[in-house]
């Protein structure tokens, strides 16, 4: 039986981009039709091939450029278009954070559908680009080729086919194999470059992520304000004497590395958060500072990826807080306890849960150095932790802060909250539409009281909000 001739999608030319939507994409109407286009700004004018269509809307490229927006500027990065970060790099930053607010108040006010105060001016960053403080890289046998007929089908050269960069966008098995990436000190793409030219030239196999297979797996590489330097380097399998060359020569190579670390991971996915990390040199961890505060960032630690900005984030917390000194505070997802552990010292007791017990050890480890007193720990699923017996037992708290992963929080936990009744709620998002949908679930007990945003990620679509409830 013969398949049915699909309809081919249409050409649609000269286009016009009105405006910005999710994930970095702008948006164009076609016939009351929103169309989804990557990589480009509002103004432009283009060509467009539908490459997705569905009732209600539908996905095409960039065919070719009618006329080119007054918004748009060059992009710097030599892998813009093809690697899946940065995609904003084509709109200058005052037009980045234009549409980070507008992004803001759009998921608050369509999906949250609660009563807001006007929106304060998002928070930007000094750093435009060269902000990250950490960066991880795959090594894979199968690299992005722009044109793959370039390479001979018999050949064996393994530097054609093997790259040491970031995966490329729906394509778990493909990586763009990066030259110099923006986003981190460029001590990081020296480290990269020199990785793999060290791998190519004594022939060290690049991991296959389709059957799990090979020597060289992953990299991550952490810098910090302090000038310590992390390099974390993962292999599928042990093989003693060239990891230890490998490791060797980086040593030797980059004697400003300060945390020299490697793990052997040989389950199925790329997470070191169960494996064991192994010391080649030096610490076994590097030091961040905030004001006076030092806070140990190990290998598994979660802190935040703009380190400048980090800090202009939790002080907007501790002021819109209001934190004195009799008031209990719980900071829930408490990561290191760098929220708590900064926000301690203007409060009787600060109560921190992280679902990861390495975190938590390092949040307690964190108190401890910097000679915080009145800060507890606890490891566990937020659900299941903090619960009206918990309450009952540590006491209630007058203010939450709350900075959940991208998913938000649970139903439960946003009960238990709303059970304690703290005078106020801080709640931090990387993603204003799940905080939106848990806003309306507080509405009921908490006005919305301030809402400011602040930029994390220059160049890319993503935006912080930290957004204050009062008890009604």
């Amino acid at each position: 039986m013969s398949k049915r001739n699909k309809k081919p999608l249409p050409l649609l030319r000269g286009i016009d981009i009105t405006d910005i939507a999710a994930e970095g994409k702008a948006i164009a109407k076609v016939d009351e039709m929103v169309v989804f286009v990557p990589f480009a700004v509002p103004g432009d004018v283009i060509d467009l091939q539908i490459t997705k269509k569905r009732r209600n809307y539908a996905e095409a490229r960039i065919v070719d450029f009618v006329r080119y927006s007054e918004e748009r500027c060059s992009a710097v990065c030599e892998h813009f278009g093809v690697c899946g970060g940065c995609k904003w790099q084509i709109l200058p930053y005052d037009k980045q954070l234009q549409y980070k607010q507008q992004q803001v108040a759009d998921n608050l006010t369509r999906i949250g559908k609660v009563d807001l105060p006007p929106i304060r001016d998002i928070i930007g960053s000094d750093k435009e680009y060269f902000y990250r403080n950490k960066l991880e890289f795959t090594f894979s046998n199968r690299k992005w080729l722009s044109n793959a007929t370039d390479i001979p089908d018999d050949s064996t050269d393994s530097t054609l086919r093997s790259g040491l960069g970031f995966h490329i966008p729906k394509m778990f098995d493909k990586v763009l194999d990066i030259n110099k990436c923006w986003l981190q000190d460029d001590i990081s793409n020296s480290i990269r470059n020199e990785i793999r030219r060290y791998a190519f030239e004594h022939g060290l196999e690049f991991f296959d992520l389709r059957h799990h297979t090979g020597f060289l797996r992953t990299l991550m590489i952490r810098t910090a304000s302090t000038g310590e330097l992390m390099v974390v380097v993962v292999f599928f399998y042990d093989d003693p004497m060239a990891r230890e060359a490998l490791m060797q020569h980086i040593a030797d190579t980059f004697p400003q590395i300060t945390s020299l670390l490697y793990v052997i991971n040989a389950k199925a996915n790329d997470t070191i958060a169960d494996q064991k990390i192994e010391l080649f040199a030096g610490k076994d961890h590097i030091v961040e500072t905030m004001e006076d505060l030092r806070f140990k960032v190990g290998a598994k630690s979660f802190y935040q990826t703009n380190s400048e900005q980090a800090y202009k984030l939790y002080d907007t917390v501790r002021t819109l807080a209001g934190i004195t000194p009799d008031m209990l505070v719980y900071d829930l997802y408490t990561g290191t306890g760098t929220i708590a552990n900064f926000i301690a010292r203007s409060a009787r007791e600060v109560i921190g849960i992280e679902y990861v017990p390495e975190a938590i050890d390092d949040a307690r480890e964190n108190s401890k150095a910097n000679g915080i007193v009145n800060t507890r720990f606890f490891a566990g699923d937020m659900k299941d932790i903090l619960t009206e017996s918990f309450i009952d037992r540590y006491g209630r708290p007058d203010v939450v802060v709350t900075d959940p992963p991208r998913a938000g929080m649970h139903d439960d936990v946003v009960k238990t909250i709303m059970a304690a009744a703290p005078r106020r709620v801080v709640y931090v998002s990387c993603n204003p539409a799940t905080q939106a949908r848990d806003l309306m679930l507080f509405d009921s007990s908490y006005r919305v009281a301030e809402v400011q945003p602040v930029d994390m990620f220059p160049q890319t679509h993503h935006v912080e909000n930290v957004v204050l409830l009062e008890r009604r």
